[in-house]
């Protein structure tokens, strides 16, 4: 019977196995890592369609949350907007004929109107000149109540 032997490998250089096992990434870890590949896949998936419904959803993302009356107002400046090929002439003319881009302030004959461009509109400012008023309103009326207050203490009927 002969035996033939077999010649081990040099161990010269760096030994990657030995490092990779250490680290938790040798062949015996390899259902492990699987594992974790699956549940990462599936959890991108779950994300993945949470945002694609978030996207295309009529009823909108957090439809139990109450809105403000001021987002409701300005929800139209925030609206998806389809815009058409540049190449395609038919749609760019058609959608020129409906009112162009948003904040566009020249309509489609050429004309600018001041009043028709509703986001050109300053909002911000809007908001802030009505609770202004409404500011000046209850102080006026505090003053008034006061006045009218310290005359009927003087006796005047008011």
């Amino acid at each position: 019977m002969v035996r033939t032997r077999r010649l081990q490998d040099a161990k010269t250089g760096f030994q990657w196995a030995k490092v990779l096992a250490k680290v938790g990434m040798g062949k015996e870890d390899y259902y492990f890592w699987k594992q974790i590949g699956k549940a990462l896949a599936c959890t991108y998936a779950v994300w993945f369609a949470a945002w694609y419904y978030n996207e295309t959803s009529p009823l909108g993302w957090w439809t139990l949350k109450p809105r403000p009356k001021e987002e409701r107002e300005l929800a139209h400046l925030y609206e998806r907007r389809e815009f058409p090929y540049p190449g395609d002439v038919e749609a760019m003319e058609e959608f020129i004929a409906k009112g162009g881009m948003i904040g566009t302030a020249i309509s489609p004959k050429g004309m600018i109107e001041a009043g028709a461009d509703k986001d050109a509109y300053n909002y911000q400012k809007a908001l802030q000149d009505e609770k202004f008023e409404q500011e000046a309103q209850k102080l006026w009326m505090r003053m008034r109540n006061e006045v009218i207050a310290e005359l009927r203490e003087k006796g005047y009927d008011v």
